[in-house]
């Protein structure tokens, strides 16, 4: 009850102008619906897809509890809640790259194209945080390494491995996955706009002006969400064409 009041006491200290705030406390409702919703939905689907269906809930899961504590941390310090972003996404970006494995299994794919994109998202991360929080003087340089690792995930997905497998296995698998192939070239796109309203470099003039937590915001909800809903719809697509069978 005492935290369930503070939080109440937290939510009361956003501004009405602090656009900021709400798109946290928005972002944080929208994860957990979402979280809700995947999970209640996994046994309407045959056991090859609720591995997948699972892994979108934790997903959003994951992001709705840090959420959770980054709205907590902007209401009282006013300030971007940088490590708590970077954790979350340290966990969620790598199962989104495991969603491609798992719909593409059934194509035959194996465990070291989702260690390939998972390392390669763990190196896109961890060179983000390093520019963003840690050397922000070389911001320019470790966000050039980061997009370089973020580069080769776009390949592997459009043009290697996975994009082979998806077209071998045709189908809603294969609408799925170019699906979740613009996700990844678009929506991940957001993130680096955010990165460089956060931090210094040539790019000040340009997006200096921008806030970056709402610019991570709504990235976050666009891709941890809609990851989730392409891949649901793939499930209840593939449902409705076994039952006509």
């Amino acid at each position: 009850m005492k935290n369930l009041l503070l939080t109440i006491a937290d939510v009361s200290k956003l501004a009405t102008n602090d656009y900021v705030g709400f798109t946290f406390f928005v972002g944080c409702m929208a994860m957990m619906a979402a979280s809700v919703f995947f999970f209640l939905s996994m046994n309407s689907f045959d056991k090859k897809w609720r591995t997948s269906i699972l892994v979108s809930g934790l997903i959003t899961f994951i992001a709705a509890v840090h959420y959770w504590y980054m709205r907590d941390y902007w209401t009282t310090y006013a300030d971007s809640p940088t490590f708590f972003r970077y954790v979350d996404w340290i966990l969620t970006v790598p199962l989104m790259c495991v969603e491609f494995y798992l719909i593409l299994k059934v194509a035959g794919a194996k465990k070291s194209l989702m260690w390939r994109l998972i390392f390669f998202s763990v190196v896109m991360l961890i060179t983000g945080y390093l520019g963003e929080a840690v050397y922000r003087d070389q911001a320019q340089i470790w966000g050039l390494i980061s997009g370089l690792a973020y580069f080769v995930i776009v390949y592997d997905i459009w043009f290697g491995k996975a994009k082979k497998l998806a077209l071998k296995a045709g189908g809603e698998i294969l609408k799925a996955h170019k699906t979740l192939c613009w996700f990844v070239l678009v929506g991940w796109a957001i993130y680096p706009l955010g990165y460089m309203a956060g931090t210094p470099g040539w790019y000040d003039e340009i997006f200096g002006g921008l806030a970056m937590d709402v610019i991570y915001n709504i990235g976050d909800a666009i891709n941890k969400i809609g990851f989730g809903l392409v891949v649901y719809a793939a499930a209840v697509a593939s449902n409705a064409s076994t039952e006509t069978k």
